[in-house]
């Protein structure tokens, strides 16, 4: 059984995509975990923003398929963006697809216009 749950979909009114993970982003265990499914990329922090007063936190990483970032709020939204590097999000996307853990739901494009 996952206990994450993502949509790998467009921003809003943009071509760029990012991993939107709507499910168990709340876990203490999230970005540990997220970091232990990508492992093979070696992902490295190389930048954390505490933005406090929109309770969030941000930390930049480089890895073996390029940088992105880890948004996390305290009401259980994360998202891996990478504006510059859509291919190595794809890469990320398709190493969360075969993880247990982690569950890819498909989602319709449109609405993000």
């Amino acid at each position: 059984m996952s206990q994450y749950k993502y949509y790998f979909r467009p921003a809003y009114k943009s071509e760029e995509l990012l991993l939107d993970f709507f499910d168990g982003a709340e876990n203490e265990s999230f970005v540990s975990d997220f970091l232990n499914a990508i492992s093979e990329l070696n992902p490295k922090m190389i930048d954390i923003l505490d933005l406090w007063m929109n309770d969030e936190v941000v930390m930049t990483y480089d890895s073996e398929v390029g940088k992105f970032t880890l948004s996390k709020d305290i009401w259980g939204f994360g998202f891996i963006m990478a504006e510059n590097n859509q291919d190595g999000l794809k890469q990320i996307n398709s190493i969360l697809e075969k993880t247990e853990i982690f569950e890819k739901v498909e989602v319709d494009f449109e609405r993000y216009k």
